[in-house]
């Protein structure tokens, strides 16, 4: 068991035009590869064409997700925060998907303004409860407005910019801890899935 690598989604969780999400979402996700008992896959929903409205039959790109979705041991999904919330881009798309997230560890990378994204935690954590999924008590947050931020330049498209996280030793042991987390609840929910199905 312990020599498969264990398959982790990162799930960048804005579509907004000048995002900051992608840049975040790439940071955590070069740090994560760095071990060799995880399998990375960036789960960009900017790159799916999902419907406006919710269809009475899925659509390609909702089974295209779903499916990225069911294949993943464990998640971490990267949000901003709006309005003390997370996007609705992301709660579109976690709802396109319920049996696939049952039963599988959810570790959050959040960041915003002054809050680093302690608000949209704390909802999602409420959503993926009710889809039997578990989030991980240790998180990553980012403080836009913080230290350790690079600035945007002149150039630079969008109001984000090229802002990007700088590393540093609290922000590296974070990540560690969400990771050490993550991969201890993946392991222990992949066999206990093999073992017997999950009963919601």
């Amino acid at each position: 068991m312990t020599a498969e690598p264990l398959n982790v989604a990162v799930i960048v969780g804005s579509t907004r035009a000048g995002r900051v999400c992608d840049a975040v979402a790439g940071w955590f996700a070069e740090r994560a590869r760095r071990r060799e008992d995880l399998a990375i896959e960036v789960l960009d929903l900017a790159a799916y064409a999902f419907p406006p409205c919710y269809p009475q039959g899925a659509t390609p790109s909702m089974r295209r997700f779903a499916a990225a979705v069911a294949v993943a041991d464990a998640f971490v999904v990267v949000t901003p925060e709006y309005n003390r919330s997370f996007p609705a881009s992301l709660k579109q798309a976690i709802d396109f998907a319920y049996d696939e997230w049952q039963a599988k560890p959810v570790g959050i990378v959040a960041y915003g303004s002054g809050s680093c994204g302690h608000y949209a935690v704390e909802q999602l954590r409420t959503v993926f409860s009710a889809l039997h999924a578990v989030t991980m008590r240790d998180w990553v947050g980012l403080d836009l407005l913080g230290p350790g931020m690079t600035e945007p330049g002149p150039d630079d498209p969008g109001p984000a910019g090229n802002c990007r996280p700088h590393d540093t030793d609290d922000r590296l042991r974070a990540v560690a801890a969400l990771l050490d987390q993550l991969t201890w609840w993946g392991r222990t929910l992949r066999a206990g899935r093999r073992d017997q199905p999950y009963v919601s």
